[in-house]
């Protein structure tokens, strides 16, 4: 179904480690408003689109997300590595060093793990299609405090591409839900 290229949709290369900032990114990893909420979410709510249109659109989407996924894991690692246990305890970013490591764990910046709670899916196209809309302007919204709080532009220059991505998928909703409308909203003529 899928074809994978063994690079990330944007190149990230961070070459100064940065926990704190590793920590916050980490929200878009787990957290709520995050990448893996978001591909489950679209991937799941495809199955209840009216067209096959609308249900490709979820598809690319949710598929999208996941490379979203694999960036912000690449992003967090790379601001991880190789800092000393000493250094994160100091910077007080070791609470989930002392149960992971520096291992890439599906949580939110405080640490709350990853819950299926954070999706919706339901039989209502339009309902679900709104739900989108307000999960892209969230993720847009989130990636814009991570640029207001980096400072190195191997950090800014990917997080300003997720951000355009967001508004991008934004738009795509916007379309389908045209299109859902357009679909539920016709007369049935038997």
């Amino acid at each position: 179904m899928w074809l994978y290229e063994k690079k990330t949709q944007y190149p990230i290369n961070i070459k100064k480690p940065d926990p704190r900032m590793a920590m916050n990114i980490l929200t878009q990893y787990g957290g709520p408003n995050g990448e893996l909420a978001a591909s489950l979410r679209y991937l799941s709510q495809r199955f209840s689109m009216p067209t096959k249109e609308t249900k490709a659109i979820l598809n690319d989407i949710g598929t999208e997300e996941l490379a979203h996924l694999e960036m912000i894991g690449t992003m967090v690692h790379q601001l991880m590595d190789k800092v000393p246990p000493k250094e994160l305890e100091r910077l007080h970013v070791d609470t989930l060093y002392a149960v992971h490591g520096r291992a890439v764990y599906p949580s939110d910046s405080n640490g709350v793990p990853f819950t299926a709670a954070y999706i919706e899916s339901m039989e209502d196209p339009i309902a679900n299609l709104n739900e989108n809309l307000a999960a892209e302007q969230k993720a847009r919204a989130t990636y814009e405090y991570l640029i207001r709080m980096a400072d190195d532009p191997d950090v800014i220059d990917p997080l300003r591409f997720l951000r355009e991505r967001e508004v991008v998928h934004y738009q795509r909703f916007g379309e389908a839900l045209r299109i859902v409308q357009e679909v539920m909203g016709s007369k049935k003529f038997y």
